[in-house]
């Protein structure tokens, strides 16, 4: 297996993994993972798919996340609201998603194992350490659903549903 074959599995299974979460919470979508709040499965599907689409877009490749109007929303450093009318459904959310996966697939397909050293477009100032190179910007890409998997995970148990793995 190599290195561009291994981020192929690593997204297909982080995204499954979470998107399949975040699919049962239809009819909880705006359930607290905690009782003091936090970030919920709406909050949750719209951050991946925002944040992947700029990781991709902006990061990796230098131009302009296509969702930008979802910064505010979604973005780094912004906060959820309980109000179901600031976001588009979960429904809406996840077939964003599939979109946005299927630019990344492409982007990924275009790449061997050498670019993935190359740098990146443009890495935010300061975290070059972690966006610097265009395998680093993948890495995280293909991580990022799984970093936030358990706060969806909590959401399902705040909302009174059973662990799905012991």
């Amino acid at each position: 297996m190599n290195a561009i074959e291994v981020l192929r599995y690593q997204f297909e299974l982080s995204k499954k993994a979470t998107a399949d979460l975040l699919a049962d919470m239809q009819d909880a979508p705006l359930a607290a993972p905690t009782s003091k709040g936090g970030n919920h499965p709406v909050w949750v599907a719209g951050h991946l798919v925002y944040s992947e689409a700029n990781l991709i877009n902006h990061i990796l490749l230098g131009d302009t996340n296509p969702l930008i109007e979802w910064k505010e929303l979604f973005g780094g450093g912004s906060e959820p609201t309980s109000n179901a009318s600031d976001y588009p459904s979960l429904d809406t959310l996840l077939a964003k998603w599939d979109d946005v996966r299927v630019q990344t697939m492409k982007v990924l397909d275009s790449l061997s194992d050498e670019d993935l050293d190359k740098p990146a477009a443009e890495p935010p100032p300061g975290r070059e350490a972690f966006f610097g190179t265009c395998g680093q910007v993948l890495c995280i890409a293909a991580l990022h659903p799984m970093m936030h998997r358990g706060q969806v995970a909590d959401s399902r148990r705040a909302a009174g549903r059973e662990a799905l793995m012991g």
